[in-house]
């Protein structure tokens, strides 16, 4: 297959007044969060946006906020390391559990049955009854971010230590009123977690501000991707190894890969990502001589 190198420059560009005004009144809050979840929607459909690894990557950064809120050191690579090795029967731990949950959460479309996977300990049942009632089919639920608010409170009122489960259901909530078919986190990385404890009002206000935040980072992050893939795409047919055409599919779609999940033998999988590194298609992400990992 021959890959077309497609330019950033075809995206369209947020609004400089929707990147630097500030939200005083709730009013402004929710007028910015309209205007920038409008924008990531018309952003993320294009077809040079790599969505699944866009997903991937804003999965990780949402796991590495939950891990914060309950005072862990954990970071982005503790967190790659945490699942990336993990043979059968192993358990990635705590924190590893958190970001197996989310990138269960952006994996498949949403769901009551893919929430479930993404949250085995908490029954489907108890999970479509959070759900319920953030339906946009509902009469009367509201504005999408007002769901979201909605989700966060009840799951938090009934399961206070439930963060992870109140903001990927937030999430859920949020991309079933914006007829998105796959869950795109945003909620965890700009709510605090003194915002989680707020109700009301006061807790709306705080999700208009964080999910303005966090869309305006998404589109950034995928503008960034846009532009990486991109060259990927374009070095992919100097690539000689056999099945090289899957390898490279596996990079345009996962956050970071591991030699040994490459479809080729060890040594040519190696060899593979030394290539790639060297065209700067990809990067090697933890500056190890071994266990290493690779993404884009």
């Amino acid at each position: 297959m021959t890959y077309a190198a497609d330019s950033v420059d075809t995206l369209p560009r947020m609004p400089s007044w929707a990147t630097s005004a500030r939200a005083e009144t709730p009013e402004d809050a929710a007028f910015l969060s309209g205007a920038a979840l409008s924008h990531l929607h018309l952003v993320s459909n294009r077809p040079e946006v790599p969505q699944c690894l866009l997903r991937e990557r804003l999965a990780l950064r949402a796991a590495e906020a939950c891990t914060a809120f309950r005072g862990r050191p954990e970071r982005a690579a503790e967190l790659r390391d945490a699942i990336a090795f993990l043979q059968p029967g192993d358990s990635p731990g705590p924190t590893g559990e958190t970001y197996v949950a989310w990138r269960r959460a952006v994996k498949q479309p949403a769901s009551i049955k893919a929430l479930h996977r993404a949250l085995p300990r908490v029954e489907a049942e108890q999970i479509a009854d959070w759900m319920d009632g953030c339906d946009p089919r509902a009469a009367g639920r509201g504005a999408p971010v007002t769901r979201v608010a909605m989700v966060i409170e009840t799951v938090l009122t009934e399961a206070p230590r439930q963060e992870v489960t109140a903001l990927i259901l937030a999430d859920a909530a949020l991309a079933q009123a914006l007829g998105w078919d796959y869950v795109v986190p945003l909620l965890a990385t700009d709510l605090k977690r003194a915002d989680l404890r707020r109700r009301d009002d006061a807790l709306r206000l705080a999700c208009h501000r964080a999910v303005t935040t966090s869309a305006i980072e998404a589109l950034r992050l995928a503008v960034d991707l846009v532009r990486r893939t991109a060259h990927l795409k374009a070095v992919a047919p100097k690539l000689r190894a056999k099945r090289a055409e899957e390898a490279v599919d596996m990079f345009l779609s996962r956050d970071a890969v591991a030699p040994s999940a490459l479809p080729l033998p060890d040594r040519a999988a190696r060899r593979l990502c030394d290539r790639l590194v060297d065209l700067g298609a990809i990067r090697e992400l933890t500056g190890r001589d071994t266990f290493r990992l690779y993404g884009v």
